[in-house]
């Protein structure tokens, strides 16, 4: 058993795909057309870092009440987590793309850790070993 997907409501797709793959370094695992539930189109969008098994399904709002979520999916909590080997470059790479960070670097007991957003407005972890 492992978790599959987990979606993040985002306001457009081509610039949510840019910020995953271009900024975050994820790969673009799929990029199909598909079908809402009473069958408009959509895209299905798949986003991971490399070699994970879990990804990213970005999901381009659909009404109002999605497009309110956009950015609060964990209700202005950090609501996800992104682990990586090297912190320092990672933050480096990161802040020199645009990334913005609500946090400065510091260190607890899980590691070294910074708060960032993504391009919707969502708060994330960058965490890497302390």
């Amino acid at each position: 058993m492992h978790l599959g997907l987990v979606t993040v409501v985002v306001s457009e797709y081509d610039p949510a795909i840019r910020f995953f793959t271009d900024v975050l370094g994820f790969e673009l695992a799929e990029d199909s057309p598909s079908l809402t539930n009473d069958g408009r189109p959509k895209r299905w969008v798949v986003v991971r870092p490399p070699g994970a098994v879990t990804g990213l399904l970005l999901a381009q709002a659909d009404g109002d009440d999605q497009a309110a979520m956009v950015g609060r999916q964990a209700a202005g909590r950090v609501g996800f987590f992104l682990h990586v080997d090297g912190f320092a470059a990672a933050y480096a790479r990161m802040t020199a793309a645009g990334v913005r960070f609500l946090t400065e670097p510091r260190t607890e007991p899980y590691g070294r850790v910074a708060v960032f957003l993504d391009i919707a407005g969502n708060k994330w972890d960058l965490i890497g070993p302390a």
